[in-house]
C-alpha cells in the first residue's frame, strides 16, 4: 500500500483538475435538480381549483372528457395523466406545444401549467448533461459530461482508500472524520475534504456509477450482458425512450408521462386524432383493480386507431421503479398483458434500478433528499481539492524558485 499509494494520490489529483470543473457545475446542478418534479407539479398546480363543482359531482368519463379535448382543438396529444384524488385535475401533454390541466367533472381547462418553474429546471438540465451546448453540439457536451463522471467516480474511489491513515489511531482518525474548528486555509480545506469525503464516499459513489448507464450505451448494454442477457436492440426512438428510464425497460420514443407529470419521451408535436371518439376505457375502474394504491396512471397516446393502449400504472412519486407496472389493453377494453416490475426480467430491473439510483428516486423522497445532500457535499469536495491542489502548486513553484536562487548565489 505504501508503494501504491503515490499513484493513487497523483491519479486522484490529476482527475480532479481535468474534470473538476465539468464535476462542479453537473453537482451544483444536482442540487437544483434535486426536487424537481415535485416542485414542477406543486407549481403546475399551485392555484388550480378542480374539484367537484358540486356536492356530488360524478367524474366524466374518460372517453367523453378526451372527445371535449379533441373537439376544442382539433389535435390528439401525446399523453394523457389522471391522478387519484377528487380535486386532482387531468393532465394533457401536447408534447412541446405545451399542456393543459383539465376538471375531470367538466373538462374545462383549469390550467396549463407553470411556465417559469419548467423554464428554471430546462436550464438547470442543459447545463447538467450537456453543459448549455445546443443542436449539434449536445453529442459532444453529453461526451464531455459523460468522461467527466467517470473521471469522478475515478475520485470517489480513490479517495475512499486515501482516506485511509497512515497510522490507524483514534487521533488520526478522529482529524479525519469529524469536523474541527478553528482551522483555516489548507488545514481547513483538508479536514473538510477528507471528511465530507468519507461520509458521503458510498451514496456518491452509487450516484456516479448509475450516471454511467445513462451516459454511455455500452454501460446499459453491460448491465444486461452482466447478467446474462442480451440487450435490447437500440433504435433512434429506442435510444431517447431508453435514455427515459421507462418502467418497462423499453423505448417507446413518445412521451411516458411520470406521477409527476414530467414529459419523458419525445415529443412529435400535432398529429391527427386516431378517432373521433377515442376509446379508452374507465381508467379509474382499470386502475383500481390492477394497483389500488395507485397515485398516477399515463397512457400514452396510440398513434393508429386500431393500437393497443398502453397504461404506465404508478403507485410511488415517479421515480420508483419497483412502483410502476405498465398495462396494455386491447382497443375493445381486453387486457393483453400486464407488466409489473418482478415480472420483468433481471436485466431490466437492474436498468431501471440504476437509472434512478443517480437521482435517488429508487428510495423515493429520502432518497432523492440523499442524493441532493451529497450532490451538495460533491460541489464542496471540488472546490476544496482544486484549492488543495492551487496551493500545492504555488508551493511547488516557491521552492524551485528558492532552488532556482540557491542555485544562482552558488554560481
Amino acid at each position: 500500500m505504501r508503494a501504491l499509494r503515490p499513484l493513487l494520490f497523483w491519479t486522484h489529483l490529476v482527475s480532479g483538475v481535468v474534470a473538476g470543473a465539468v464535476v462542479l457545475i453537473m453537482s451544483v446542478t444536482g442540487v437544483l435538480l434535486t426536487y424537481q418534479k415535485q416542485m414542477t407539479l406543486w407549481a403546475d398546480l399551485r392555484g388550480v381549483e378542480a374539484g367537484p363543482p358540486t356536492p356530488g359531482a360524478v367524474r366524466l368519463a374518460p372517453d367523453s372528457l378526451l372527445a371535449i379535448v379533441l373537439a376544442r382543438g382539433g389535435k390528439a396529444p401525446t399523453t394523457v395523466v389522471w391522478r387519484n384524488g377528487a380535486e386532482m385535475p387531468v393532465e394533457v401533454q401536447f408534447g412541446r406545444e405545451g399542456r393543459q390541466y383539465l376538471s375531470a367533472y367538466t373538462g374545462e381547462v383549469v390550467g396549463t401549467g407553470s411556465v417559469a418553474m419548467r423554464k428554471v429546471f430546462s436550464v438547470a438540465t442543459e447545463w447538467h448533461r450537456y453543459l448549455a451546448m445546443k443542436d449539434d453540439d449536445r453529442a459532444t457536451g453529453k461526451a464531455i459530461t459523460g468522461w467527466s463522471n467517470m473521471a469522478f467516480l475515478v475520485l470517489v474511489l480513490t479517495g475512499m482508500i486515501l482516506w485511509w491513515p497512515r497510522k490507524l489511531t483514534w487521533s488520526a482518525v478522529r482529524s479525519v472524520l469529524l469536523f474541527r474548528r478553528g482551522l483555516t486555509g489548507k488545514a481547513r480545506d483538508f479536514n473538510w475534504h477528507n471528511v465530507i469525503g468519507i461520509w458521503s464516499a458510498v451514496p456518491l459513489a452509487l450516484v456516479v456509477a448509475s450516471a454511467t448507464v445513462i451516459s454511455f450505451p455500452w454501460a446499459s448494454d453491460l448491465v444486461y450482458q452482466a447478467v446474462g442477457e442480451a440487450p435490447p436492440p437500440r433504435s433512434p426512438e429506442g435510444a431517447a425512450g431508453a435514455a427515459a428510464g421507462t418502467a418497462t425497460g423499453t423505448a417507446t420514443g413518445t412521451a411516458t408521462g411520470t406521477a409527476t407529470g414530467t414529459a419523458t419521451g419525445t415529443a412529435t408535436g400535432t398529429r391527427p386524432a386516431p378517432a373521433p371518439t377515442p376509446l379508452v376505457g374507465d381508467v379509474y375502474a382499470v386502475a383500481a383493480e390492477r394497483m389500488p394504491d395507485w397515485r398516477a396512471m399515463s397512457l400514452a397516446w396510440p398513434k393508429a386507431a386500431d393500437a393497443p393502449l398502453v397504461y404506465t400504472i404508478d403507485r410511488g412519486m415517479g421515480g420508483e421503479p419497483t412502483k410502476r407496472a405498465t398495462l396494455t389493453l386491447s382497443r375493445r377494453g381486453e387486457p393483453t398483458t400486464w407488466q409489473p416490475f418482478d415480472s420483468l426480467t433481471t436485466g431490466r430491473q437492474v436498468r431501471n434500478i440504476m437509472r434512478f439510483t443517480h437521482t435517488g428516486e429508487v428510495l423515493g423522497f429520502w432518497g432523492q433528499t440523499l442524493a441532493g445532500i451529497v450532490s451538495l457535499g460533491a460541489s464542496v469536495l471540488v472546490v476544496t481539492g482544486l484549492l488543495l491542489s492551487l496551493r500545492r502548486l504555488l508551493a511547488w513553484r516557491r521552492r524551485a524558485a528558492r532552488v532556482d536562487a540557491s542555485a544562482t548565489v552558488s554560481a
